[in-house]
C-alpha cells in the first residue's frame, strides 16, 4: 500500500464511532453533490446559509476552551461544590437550577457550551463521578429550552408561526416547560444521581478548598470575554450572523491575551474540525432528502389533526426524526406538514424537537457540542445507557409537555 494510502488508514482507524459517522455524513453530502442529486446552486445556498453557524461553533469552543484553560470553569466549580456542603441532593438541585436557568435565557447551546466545561471541572475538584453531572447538562440544555423564545432556535421559528411574543409565548408555554423539567429531574435522579449510580461510595462529598488562581489576567481577560459573549445574547443578538460576529469577538479577546500571556496554549487542537465537518455534511445532506421526499413523508405522518391525538402524533414524528437527522431540519420539515391554523399540534411540534433529541448524539447541536467537551475531558459516555436512559426522557417528557400544552390551553 502506497503512503498516503496508509496515512489515510491509519486516521480512520484511529477515529472513533462518532468521528466516522460525521466524515460519512460529509462524504455522503459532497457525493450528493458532485452526482447533481443536489444542484450545486442549492449546496452553495445551504452552506452560505450555515456559514455563520460554523463561524459561532468555531469561536464559541476556541471561547470556552481557553477559559477552560485560564481556570475559570475551576473557581465556578468550587463555588457550587462549596454550596452543596457535601450533600448530593443539594448539589443536585443546585446542578437542575444552573442548567435550567441557563437554558432559558441563554439557549442551550449555551449551556452545552459554557455550562458542560464547568460540570465536567465540579466532577474533578469534587472527586466525584463525572456522569451524572454531565448527563444533567446535556439533558437540561434540551429540555429546558421551551419557556422564551430565545431558549432554542426552533422556538424563534415557531414564535413567529403562531405570532406570539415573548410573554404570550411563556404563558403558553410554562406549564409543558414545567412538566419536562419535573421528568427530566426524576430521570436523572433514578438513572444517575442514586448513590448506587454515582459511583460514590460515600453518602457524601468533600467540598474542595479554594485553590489560588494561575494568571490573573488570563482569568480575567477569558472571564470578561464570556461575560461578553452572555451580554450580547442578553441583549438581544439571537441570528446566526449576530451570534457568530458576538462569539467571534470575545473568542478574540480570549486568544490575544493567551497570545501575550501563554502562546502555548493556542494549538490546533483548538479547533472543533468534528462539529464542522458534521454540520456541513447535515446541511448537504438534509436538503437533498428534502428534494426526494422528505417533505411528503412528513405530511403522512404528522397529519392535519388539531386535536389530542394529532399533538402527539405531531411531537413524536418530530422527537422521532430530530434523532435520526437532527431537531432544526425536523422542526423546519415538520412546520411546512402542519395546517397553520393548528397551533397546539404546531407547539407540540415545538416540543418533540426540543425535548425528543436526547437518544442520539446528532439529535441537536447542543448534544454534539456536549459530547465534543466530553471527549476533550476524556469523560468515558456508555452509548447503550445514554440512548436507553435518553429514550425513556424523550418518550415521557415528550408526553408530559403536550399533555400539559393542551390541559393549560
Amino acid at each position: 500500500m502506497s503512503r498516503p494510502g496508509q496515512a489515510l488508514r491509519a486516521a480512520v482507524s484511529g477515529m472513533g464511532v462518532l468521528d466516522r459517522i460525521r466524515v460519512g455524513l460529509l462524504v455522503l453530502g459532497l457525493f450528493f453533490v458532485a452526482t447533481g442529486l443536489l444542484p450545486r446552486d442549492e449546496a452553495g445556498d445551504s452552506i452560505e446559509r450555515i456559514a455563520p453557524l460554523l463561524l459561532f461553533l468555531f469561536s464559541v469552543i476556541v471561547l470556552a476552551e481557553l477559559t477552560k484553560e485560564a481556570g475559570v470553569f475551576d473557581a465556578i466549580a468550587q463555588r457550587l461544590a462549596s454550596w452543596g456542603r457535601g450533600d448530593y441532593f443539594a448539589l443536585f438541585l443546585l446542578c437542575v437550577a444552573f442548567a435550567s436557568v441557563t437554558t432559558v435565557f441563554l439557549n442551550l447551546d449555551t449551556t452545552a457550551v459554557l455550562l458542560t466545561p464547568v460540570m465536567l471541572a465540579l466532577a474533578v475538584r469534587a472527586r466525584i463521578a463525572a456522569l451524572p453531572l454531565a448527563v444533567t447538562t446535556v439533558w437540561l440544555a434540551n429540555t429546558a429550552s421551551l419557556l422564551l423564545p430565545v431558549s432554542n432556535l426552533t422556538n424563534l421559528l415557531a414564535a413567529d408561526r403562531v405570532a406570539l411574543e415573548t410573554p404570550a409565548f411563556a404563558a403558553r408555554m410554562w406549564a409543558p416547560q414545567l412538566a419536562a423539567l419535573a421528568v427530566t429531574m426524576v430521570l436523572l435522579w433514578v438513572f444517575y444521581w442514586r448513590r448506587s449510580m454515582r459511583g460514590a461510595d460515600a453518602g457524601r462529598y468533600e467540598p474542595p478548598p479554594p485553590e489560588p488562581v494561575r494568571d490573573r489576567v488570563l482569568f480575567g481577560a477569558t472571564g470578561m470575554a464570556c461575560l461578553l459573549f452572555i451580554a450580547a445574547i442578553l441583549a438581544g443578538v439571537h441570528t446566526g450572523i449576530q451570534l457568530g460576529i458576538a462569539a467571534t469577538v470575545a473568542a478574540v479577546v480570549a486568544v490575544a491575551a493567551f497570545a501575550v500571556r501563554d502562546r502555548r496554549a493556542l494549538r490546533p487542537s483548538l479547533i472543533p474540525w468534528q462539529l464542522m465537518v458534521f454540520v456541513t455534511g447535515l446541511f448537504l445532506v438534509v436538503p437533498t432528502l428534502e428534494r426526494y421526499g422528505l417533505d411528503e413523508v412528513m405530511r403522512a405522518v404528522v397529519g392535519t389533526d388539531d386535536g389530542v391525538a394529532g399533538a402527539m402524533r405531531a411531537a413524536f414524528a418530530g422527537g422521532g426524526l430530530s434523532n435520526v437527522l437532527n431537531n432544526l431540519p425536523a422542526y423546519v420539515a415538520g412546520e411546512s406538514a402542519v395546517p397553520k391554523g393548528n397551533h397546539d399540534q404546531l407547539l407540540s411540534l415545538l416540543i418533540g424537537t426540543n425535548v425528543g433529541p436526547v437518544i442520539t448524539p446528532w439529535g441537536s447541536l447542543a448534544t454534539l457540542l456536549w459530547f465534543e467537551w466530553c471527549r476533550r475531558w476524556d469523560v468515558r459516555v456508555p452509548m447503550r445507557k445514554f440512548v436507553l436512559t435518553g429514550t425513556a426522557l424523550a418518550v415521557l417528557g415528550t408526553a408530559a409537555s403536550v399533555g400539559a400544552l393542551l390541559i393549560t390551553g
